[in-house]
Order: structure tokens, then C-alpha cells, then sequence
């Protein structure tokens, strides 16, 4: 069983909010942990020679998939620059790199589980979505790995809980993100529009005010199911009151056709009806739906922290977005309780034929993900400790008002399905997606969530 109680999600957050805090003002102490600064650069000359092995004419082929398919996406460019660098460093591995966007690849996994033939690197989610493959005994325990080089002391506090099952660590993340929406300060200006709005009823009204000046008011990549899904649990997380809600379903004490539920569904619907969306939303991956944005041609966003180095990169947004936290709806919810995202992880195949120069060239990629990260302004929001000052690397304001916004969290709710079992997460997922595509009654849409429920327990 994953060790995922809200207790240790809360913890998690603040302990990276912590990290993140003091690296952002410019201190390399981090409250005194004597292993803070290992997951960086301190760490980068280390992983050469710990990798190093007697030399070997046997030709490795290691497939690494991955979730980096966007060439402007800085993560891309650093996970291609750490490759280059092995297979300099060791000249009979070769990595091949399966670069898929988020549902593709989690749909191919599904394919090829199903086949027992898992990619010698993978990409999973924690908690309930990895339980399956975990349960299959699709993965390779990585507790040995993590322990060369002090490489588990290179992640914050907690995150690798979500990704643990029976004692044994099974994935490595690559982020501990919030949900927050970032926001093109011209276009808002260009609309008459002075802040940022600071309740969903407002959201709404700037929404219907830059349609009229003939402004796209959000973006969003809707053909990738997860994107709407996250969106609308923040939604969720307001009308609930708080945190808790698909706890509560499991445990019987509340059902999806409960009034916060369809409250939810109607605000969501209220946004899209309002002219929220670009046309031909359900066409858009995320990739193509966050480009939108970055191309200065949405006004808002809403996402994981971890799209900042990509907007962070973007010449179309320099010096133009601003970011704020989700609003109350309908005066409910609090804004400091944020959508929690560890993120997507590193699993390594039970079966691969190259297990041990798998688990080497994972442990160098880790170690190395931190630094790199930091030096293509894409390590807002990682799951490992980052050695540098972000201010004096030329991080921008925009990207200092998100690392601020980890000081504020006071917990929240993971996705829906990195909650929920998948029958019942696939159900969540095209049902939200169809009402992007038309209307529906809200209380059709919550029995319809309870009947995929009642029909996976």
C-alpha cells in the first residue's frame, strides 16, 4: 500500500516550499541540512566516476520514454544534454529516447504491460495509478540505487512516500509542483482589466471581457484529458470546503451526486459556456494547448507550477506574465489550499535485459536532473533540492512569485486520478471532457461519476 495520507501530502509541500524559500533568497545553508546542496551541483562530479565501470565491448541499448517531447520545453534540452554526456562518458550505451506527450505515453504503457514489455525507462504517476503496474510487478525495487551517492538525499522530504509501496521504491519524480494560474499581464491591460481576478465570479467576467476586445481568455490542451480534470478539481477543492472530498467518497461518507459535487460541474460548465476556451478544445494536447499561451495569444493559464520554465523560456512573454492562486467560488474554499502535484516519476522495468546499466544511467540522469534543471531556468518546482540563487541566475520575477507561492500552502487534494482506481478515473476523465464538447445537466454529470465509481470498487 503507498504511503499517501494527507498528513505526509502537507508535509511534503512545505518542506519543498521550504527548500525552495531559502534557495530563492540566495542561501546555500538550507536550515542547516548537511545534504541539501547534494542534489546539484556538488553532486555533478561525483556521478562520473561513481557510474564508471570496467571497461566492456558489450553493446547496451537502454529505451528511455519519457514526457519531454517539446523541443522548447527546457526539460527536453537538458534530458538531451545529460544523454549526449553518458554515452560520451560510456561509448557502448546507447540511449533511445520514446518522447511522447502525457496521454500517449500513459496509454503505450498500458499496451505494453499488457505484453510484459515495460521500456527499460518509464514515466509513471504516483499512488493509485502506479498501484497496477506495482501490483504486476512490473518495476524493479530501486532502494539499492537510491542509496549510492546519497541520491535519496537529494529529494525533499517526503515525495518519494508516493511513490513507495510495501517498503520498496519503485520511481523517481521528477516534481513536487502546485496548481496555480499564470497570466499575461499586456493582454489584461489590453482589456481594461487592473488585477488579477480573486473569485471564480470574477474569473468569469474578465473571461466574457476579453472575448469582447477580441482577447483568447484561456488555453488549455483538452485533448489530453488531465489537463480539464485538473483544472476542475480545483473547482472541487473550493466548493468542498477544502480538502478531502474523493477521500470521503471512498470512505462512503459522501457520493458524487453531493451538492459540492454538482456545484463543482456547474462552475466548471459556467467557465466554459462563458467563452473560456480556444475553439476545438478536445484537438489541442497539452503541448499545443500550453503553446497558446506561450505564444502571447491566451490571457491565462491554468497549470502545475512545473510549465514555469517553459513560459520562463518563452521571448513572446518576457517580462509579461504575472501568476495567482486559484480563486474561492461561490466564497467558498481557501485560496492558500492548492491543487498538490508530486509528479510524473522515472520507473525502471522488472524484466529489462539491461538491469544493472539501467539503474546506472538513472542514478547519473537524477543526479544530474537538478543542476541541469537550474541552468535552463526549469527547476521551479522539483522534487529534488536545488543548490543556487535564483535571483542572481536570472530567474524572473514571474518564476520568484511562484517559488513564493509554496509559502503559503496550507494543504490541498492530489488529482483525481492519482486518487481514484483507473476504472473509475477513465470515467472521470471522459466525462469532464465531454462537457468541453456540450452542455450537460450537472447532475447527469455527478451520477455519471458515481455509476463509473460503483461500477470499479
Amino acid at each position: 500500500m503507498a504511503k499517501m495520507n494527507m498528513k505526509s501530502v502537507l508535509g511534503l509541500v512545505l518542506a519543498g516550499s521550504l527548500a525552495i524559500s531559502l534557495t530563492a533568497c540566495g542561501s546555500n545553508n538550507n536550515n542547516g541540512d548537511k545534504n541539501a546542496n547534494s542534489g546539484a551541483s556538488n553532486n555533478a562530479g561525483a556521478t562520473n566516476a561513481a557510474t564508471e565501470k570496467p571497461a566492456s565491448n558489450e553493446k547496451v541499448t537502454i529505451t528511455f520514454q519519457n514526457i519531454y517531447p517539446d523541443p522548447t520545453d527546457p526539460k527536453n534540452g537538458m534530458m538531451k544534454k545529460i544523454v549526449k554526456q553518458y554515452e560520451t562518458d560510456h561509448p557502448n550505451v546507447k540511449i533511445e529516447l520514446d518522447s511522447l506527450n502525457t496521454d500517449q505515453q500513459k496509454q503505450k504503457l498500458k499496451t505494453q504491460a499488457a505484453s510484459h514489455e515495460v521500456p527499460d525507462i518509464t514515466i509513471v504517476n504516483p499512488a493509485a495509478q502506479m498501484q497496477p503496474y506495482v501490483d504486476a510487478k512490473l518495476f524493479a525495487p530501486l532502494n539499492d540505487m537510491v542509496e549510492q551517492n546519497g541520491l535519496k538525499d537529494t529529494f525533499q522530504d517526503g515525495v518519494l512516500d508516493f511513490y513507495t509501496f510495501d517498503n520498496n521504491l519503485y520511481a523517481l519524480p521528477d516534481g513536487n509542483n502546485i496548481g496555480v494560474v499564470y497570466y499575461n499581464k499586456d493582454l489584461f491591460q489590453q482589456a481594461g482589466i487592473a488585477n488579477p481576478p480573486t473569485t471564480f465570479e470574477e474569473m468569469i467576467a474578465d473571461v466574457k471581457t476579453l472575448k469582447a476586445k477580441g482577447i483568447q481568455p484561456m488555453a488549455i490542451g483538452e485533448k489530453d484529458t488531465w489537463t480539464g480534470s485538473f483544472l476542475f478539481m480545483n473547482i472541487l477543492l473550493r466548493t468542498n470546503g477544502g480538502p478531502g472530498f474523493l477521500s470521503d467518497v471512498v470512505a462512503g461518507k459522501k457520493t458524487f451526486e453531493d451538492p459540492a459535487f454538482v456545484e463543482a460541474v456547474d462552475a466548471m460548465q459556467n467557465l466554459i459556456q462563458a467563452g473560456a476556451f480556444q475553439e476545438g478544445v478536445t484537438s489541442f494536447d497539452y503541448n499545443a494547448g500550453e503553446n497558446i499561451f506561450k505564444t502571447g495569444k491566451a490571457a491565462m493559464y491554468y497549470m502545475g507550477s512545473w510549465a514555469t520554465g517553459g513560459i520562463e523560456t518563452s521571448e513572446a512573454l518576457k517580462d509579461k506574465v504575472g501568476v495567482f492562486k486559484f480563486p474561492t467560488v461561490n466564497g467558498k474554499g481557501d485560496p492558500n489550499q492548492f491543487m498538490l502535484a508530486p509528479g510524473s516519476a522515472f520507473a525502471i522495468s522488472a524484466d529489462s535485459k539491461h538491469l544493472q546499466e539501467t539503474k546506472d544511467f538513472l542514478n547519473y540522469f537524477m543526479l544530474n536532473f537538478p543542476k541541469e534543471a537550474f541552468a535552463v531556468k526549469g527547476a521551479v518546482g522539483l522534487a529534488q533540492k536545488v543548490d543556487g540563487d535564483f535571483k542572481a541566475a536570472g530567474y524572473s520575477d514571474m518564476a520568484i512569485s511562484v517559488l513564493d507561492l509554496f509559502k503559503d500552502v496550507k494543504g490541498g487534494d492530489l488529482s483525481f486520478d492519482n486518487t481514484m482506481n483507473p476504472g473509475t478515473s477513465q470515467g472521470h476523465l471522459t466525462s469532464i471532457q465531454n462537457i468541453f464538447v456540450q452542455k450537460k445537466d450537472s447532475a447527469e454529470v455527478a451520477k455519471e461519476h458515481q455509476t463509473a465509481f460503483e461500477s470499479n470498487k
